[in-house]
C-alpha cells in the first residue's frame, strides 16, 4: 500500500492531504475485510473479495456514520488501490471495480451578488481593532473575489511575490500551476496593507502576517467574514470560499467563456467549473434568446 501511495505522490502528483485520506480509507477497508473474511490482510485475501463482501463493507461504513459522499470517496480510493494491484500483481479486480458508489446530491455553491461582494470587502476592514490588520483582511478577501483564489492559495503568497504583477502564477491543489490576472483593485489592496503593516518582512516571509508576526491563520479571515455577513444580514453561505464562487459566476454572467473560467479556477474538469458557476435558468434563457439566430 505504501508503494502505491508513493506512486500517487511521485507520478500522480497527489497532494499530501489527499495521500493521507487515501491511506486512511484503504486502511479502514483492509481492517474490515480482514475481520469479515477471517484472514490476515494479504494479496490472496484481497483477491477473494466479491460483490457481497463489498456491500457488507459499505453497509458497515454507513452504520458507522460515514456520509454517502465520504463513502463514495473511500470507494474511489479502494478502486484506485485495486487497479494498482491488478497492474502490479495480476489479481482480479472485477468485483471491486463493478461496485457502484452511493448516490448523493452535490450541494450547489451559493455566490453572493456583486453589490454584496463589494459590501463584504468594505465591511471586513472594520472587524479588527488594528487598522493595518483590517487592511490585511481586505487584501486577502479582495484576492479571493478579484482573482478567484482559494483562501489557502492567497495565504501561501510570500513577500517576494510583491509588488504583485499583472499576472500571477498560483500553485493550486495537487501542485497544479495556473496563471491568473491580478486586477488593479487587488494590487492596490495589497499595497495598502504593506504600507500600513508595522512588521518587518524578509524575502521568504508569508505575505499575510498575524498580529504576532507568524503566518496568518485562515480562521482569522473566516471569523472576519462571519462578523461582516451578520452585520450585513447576509446568509451563512457568504463565506470566504463563496467569494471564489462569486468570481466565477459573475464572470460567466458578464459573458465570460466557461473554458477560460475553468483555467482561471484551476479545475481539471469542466463539470466542476459548471457547479461553481451558479447562473440561474432565467439568465441562461436570456443569453440563449439574444444569441440564437432563430430565437
Amino acid at each position: 500500500m505504501e508503494r502505491w501511495l508513493a506512486s500517487l505522490s511521485a507520478v500522480g502528483g497527489k497532494a499530501p492531504k489527499t495521500i493521507d485520506a487515501y491511506r486512511q480509507d484503504v486502511s479502514g477497508f483492509l481492517n474490515f475485510m480482514s475481520e469479515h473474511i477471517g484472514a490476515a490482510s494479504s494479496k490472496n485475501m484481497l483477491a477473494q473479495v466479491d460483490i457481497k463482501d463489498m456491500r457488507s463493507w459499505m453497509a458497515h461504513t454507513r452504520r458507522a456514520g460515514l456520509s454517502p459522499r465520504s463513502l463514495a470517496r473511500a470507494l474511489s480510493a479502494v478502486k484506485t488501490f485495486y487497479r494498482y494491484l491488478g497492474e502490479t500483481n495480476g489479481i482480479s479486480v472485477t468485483a471491486v471495480l463493478a461496485t457502484r458508489a452511493p448516490k448523493f446530491e452535490k450541494p450547489l455553491p451559493r455566490p453572493v451578488d456583486p453589490s454584496a461582494a463589494t459590501d463584504l470587502i468594505s465591511r471586513v476592514e472594520l472587524q479588527s481593532s488594528e487598522d493595518w490588520a483590517g487592511l490585511r483582511d481586505v487584501a486577502v478577501v479582495t484576492l479571493l473575489y478579484a482573482c478567484g483564489l482559494r483562501i489557502s492559495e492567497a495565504l501561501s503568497l510570500q513577500f517576494k511575490d510583491t509588488p504583485l504583477p499583472e499576472v500571477l502564477k498560483i500553485k493550486g491543489k495537487g501542485g497544479k500551476e495556473r496563471i491568473v490576472p491580478v486586477l488593479p483593485m487587488a494590487r492596490a489592496a495589497v499595497d495598502a496593507y504593506l504600507q500600513s503593516c508595522p512588521m518587518p518582512f524578509e524575502r521568504n516571509d508569508p505575505l499575510f502576517k498575524g498580529v504576532r508576526g507568524g503566518a496568518l491563520s485562515p480562521r482569522i479571515i473566516q471569523k472576519a467574514m462571519e462578523q461582516s455577513r451578520m452585520q450585513l444580514g447576509l446568509p451563512a453561505t457568504a463565506t470566504p470560499h463563496a467569494m471564489r464562487h462569486s468570481f466565477a459566476t459573475h464572470l460567466l454572467e458578464a459573458g465570460g467563456d466557461l473554458r477560460a473560467i475553468q483555467e482561471l479556477l484551476g479545475h481539471s474538469s469542466l463539470s466542476t467549473t459548471q457547479a461553481y458557476t451558479a447562473v440561474d435558468q432565467k439568465h441562461l434563457m436570456d443569453v440563449y434568446k439574444k444569441a440564437h439566430p432563430k430565437a
